[in-house]
């Protein structure tokens, strides 16, 4: 996988996770479950910021930034705190493992990035009552 390739795969990965985090910070109750809610709309601000960046690298790498798709899957019980938490978590999970090739496939600046990126999203997995992982991102 070139470099471009990598980012052009988180690039839409992003998409995907702005649009479902979205979705589940619309489900969520700011009165009723305060911190779920919390984390649900700074996942949000952190998927758009991430988005955003990468197509700026993707910019910058001379390629055209892949676009989103029009629909994503949703899952069907968001209809509890611990279904969209388990979500956020899902979505986390697969966030961190594709930072984890977006390490693998990048240097210089674009891999400091992609690491940072990775160590945000495992923090935010664990938040989200994930297990911690010795090597967050490595693909098994």
């Amino acid at each position: 996988m070139t470099p471009v390739d990598a980012l052009q795969a988180a690039l839409a990965d992003e998409h995907a996770a702005v649009y479902l985090s979205g979705v589940l910070g619309a489900q969520a109750s700011e009165s009723t479950q305060p911190q779920l809610y919390a984390q649900l709309s700074e996942g949000y601000r952190l998927h758009r910021r991430n988005r955003d960046r990468l197509a700026a690298l993707v910019r910058a790498a001379g390629a055209e930034p892949v676009a989103s798709a029009v629909a994503y899957a949703i899952p069907a019980k968001l209809d509890t705190s611990a279904e969209l938490n388990d979500a956020a978590l899902q979505l986390e999970r697969r966030i961190v493992k594709t930072y984890g090739q977006l390490v693998e496939n990048t240097a210089g600046a674009e891999r400091r990035w992609a690491l940072v990126a990775l160590d945000s999203a495992a923090v935010r997995q664990v938040e989200l009552r994930g297990t911690p992982e010795m090597f967050p991102g490595s693909v098994s």
